[in-house]
């Protein structure tokens, strides 16, 4: 019950804000606190900055929520748990903090705020990427559009010594799909090469399911496989089952079946897996996540088999439609490339969002304050080498596994 109540308390207080996202979400900070971040909860009312671990979350009272002007999920790791440097910690606020940005005194006031309280935590630096977003459409195209909102806030950053981050942990750039036009009017914006492989997948027999818990190690054994033959590297299945788990058992079967709005159902957490088959034979997958009335896709997997049927053409038209049904009003492809030129990593793949009738968007990205600039630098110059290292062993274990 205690459990329930901090998770009410937290995501209907965000879902009030600007801009809420599913990374800063109390389900997000419980997986993130499964490996070695602490969660903390900071909230700006009229008067006051509080800071609030899950444990603390009642007090956090809903009947003063609208006095609440910002908030923030703040992940906490610490760095070394012995020696001098034990007290040295990063903080990482995954798409926050929320707030309306254009308002220029409670900006400077949060800035002022999480600034403080990076000192007072004793971190090597404090990573921010809001959804603050700086244009739309790619640009030099006819389409393209620059947002002042978003430069001025940039100035602001550079004018308190933030810095671009070198470590862009989520993807600065996505493709939006707007929900609130009709399905027909979707299937229009698409590119006719989309529209024909949509239907060529239901001609030739492909059908789409959602996915149960029964599922996940199927799906996850697809992803690794996926992931050897595009070459990205991935985590260990424990880490997947535990995102997936998390959001998929929210309450949401349950309030389905109740007296519940669609609107309130969208604001509820959660993710399901959509899975494309050919004869009972699962074939590709993705995995779509849910939060205050937007679709996020966030994973997806394939096999080899029957690829010529276009079954990840279908998976994303039937999450389309899914998520307007749940009330959902844009549904996030979950990245873009940095560059937009076909030398990117990410341009094919870009392609085929690009096709699906979204609009590009760009966001400001990832910026560190570093309160010891000594320890930034350090710690900048060897955590890349180390994750090379890793990358590339978990290359080889994932291969390895598979074999």
């Amino acid at each position: 019950m205690q459990r329930h109540i901090e998770i009410q308390i937290w995501n209907l207080l965000i879902t009030l804000l600007p801009n809420p996202h599913f990374l800063q979400t109390y389900e997000w900070a419980q997986v993130k606190s499964k490996y070695g971040w602490k969660p903390i909860y900071v909230v700006w009312s009229d008067r006051s900055f509080k800071s609030y671990t899950s444990d603390q979350l009642d007090q956090l009272d809903l009947l003063d929520r609208s006095t609440v002007q910002a908030a923030c999920l703040v992940l906490k790791r610490t760095v070394l748990s012995r020696g001098f440097t034990a007290r040295l910690c990063i903080l990482y606020a995954p798409k926050g903090p929320l707030l309306d940005w254009s308002n220029e005194s409670l900006r400077n006031r949060v800035l002022d705020d999480l600034q403080s309280f990076a000192k007072k935590q004793g971190a090597i630096f404090l990573k921010i990427d809001p959804d603050v977003v700086l244009g739309t459409g790619v640009p030099g195209s006819e389409d393209s559009r620059e947002d002042n909102g978003g430069e001025i806030l940039v100035s602001e950053l550079k004018r308190r010594s933030w810095r671009f981050s070198s470590d862009q942990i989520q993807f600065k750039n996505t493709v939006l799909i707007d929900l609130s036009a009709s399905e027909d009017e979707m299937l229009a914006r698409m590119k006719q090469k989309t529209r024909y492989n949509v239907r060529l997948a239901e001609k030739k027999g492909v059908t789409v399911r959602v996915g149960t818990l029964a599922d996940l190690p199927m799906l996850y054994k697809m992803y690794a496989e996926t992931s050897v033959r595009d070459g990205f590297v991935i985590r260990d299945e424990g880490y997947y089952q535990t995102v997936w788990t998390t959001f998929m058992s929210s309450n949401v079967e349950e309030l389905e079946g109740s007296q519940v709005s669609t609107f309130q159902l969208s604001n509820i957490p959660t993710c399901e897996p959509l899975i494309a088959e050919v004869d009972d034979e699962a074939i590709a997958a993705i995995f779509v996540f849910y939060f205050a009335r937007r679709a996020y896709y966030v994973y997806g997997m394939s096999r080899e088999a029957h690829r010529e049927k276009m079954p990840n053409y279908l998976l994303q038209w039937e999450a389309m439609k899914r998520a307007k049904e749940r009330g959902c009003s844009a549904y996030d492809l979950w990245g873009a490339p940095d560059g937009f030129n076909e030398s990117d990593s990410m341009w094919g793949v870009f392609r085929f969002k690009e096709g699906l009738g979204g609009q590009v968007v760009r966001t400001l990205g990832a910026w560190d304050y570093a309160p010891n600039p000594f320890w930034y630098k350090m710690y900048s110059e060897i955590i890349p080498r180390i994750l090379d290292v890793m990358r590339s062993r978990g290359k080889a274990r994932t291969q390895q596994n598979l074999g």
